[in-house]
């Protein structure tokens, strides 16, 4: 079995992939750079399941995050699940600094929408670690399999008895079925955790999580291929607010 094969096949079956060397050092030192001055001047504090800073919208603050709307080493095994009817619902950064708690486990999916994932779910997302995601700092817990469960969380009493960390170098990319149970570890370093959130969705009748049309500069236009402008819904341009999550706030 070829590479892509295997990792399509433990996305299948486990809900969740790590794709390894997606991004170089440079590009890496790069990013995290900005996510962590950006973090310092715009970012804000987030308690969804644990505590940890939050930057909203990356697409919208710098070019550089274009390459990985569409990046060829991750885009094309969300496309192999979901189909290519989808949109980027947002990218976000979130910073886990040290002692920053335990994420309680959760699907990404809203429980009556996990009907619709027999065969395939409504949303994805994919983590970009900026540090090397290692046991002491946090590195992300997942739930192999409880993508099939059709449950958003683990229930009251229930004994948890085969979760695993996805500890992984930084410039890899974890993949992982929304309906899969995850969440971010304790942070036990001295350092910070830094990554990337690019959250995919269904596109024909979702809307964003963070709309990308939202003070979109359009000299940027120019800037993104089709595939992207497709995602991103701007194959018209910059065309006013879209339907997002955070405006339903």
């Amino acid at each position: 079995m070829n590479e892509f094969d295997q990792k399509l096949t433990e996305l299948r079956v486990f809900g969740f992939t790590i794709i390894e060397e997606v991004l170089d050092d440079k590009s890496v030192a790069r990013l995290r750079d900005f996510v962590v001055k950006a973090e310092e001047g715009i970012g804000v504090d987030t308690g969804h399941r644990g505590v940890a800073r939050h930057v909203a919208n990356l697409i919208n603050l710098d070019p550089m995050f274009f390459p990985l709307i569409d990046h060829e080493k991750v885009l094309p095994y969300i496309e192999a699940i979901m189909g290519r009817d989808l949109i980027l619902g947002s990218l976000n950064s979130r910073l886990v600094r040290p002692g920053d708690g335990k994420q309680t486990l959760h699907s990404d999916i809203p429980l009556p929408l996990h009907q619709y994932g027999t065969h395939a779910p409504i949303m994805m997302n994919t983590i970009w670690p900026l540090h090397d995601y290692t046991i002491d700092n946090g590195a992300t817990f997942v739930v192999p399999g409880s993508h099939q469960s059709h449950l958003q969380e683990p229930p009251p009493g229930f004994e948890l008895r085969y979760d695993m960390q996805a500890v992984t170098p930084a410039g890899s990319v974890i993949i992982i079925n929304g309906q899969t149970w995850h969440g971010g570890g304790e942070n036990r370093t001295e350092s910070i955790r830094a990554a990337m959130f690019g959250h995919y969705r269904y596109g024909q009748w979702t809307r964003f999580q963070c709309d990308p049309h939202d003070q979109f500069p359009e000299a940027w236009l120019e800037l993104l291929n089709p595939r992207q402008k497709q995602l991103l819904r701007m194959t018209e341009g910059v065309t006013g607010r879209h339907g997002a999550d955070f405006y339903e706030r």
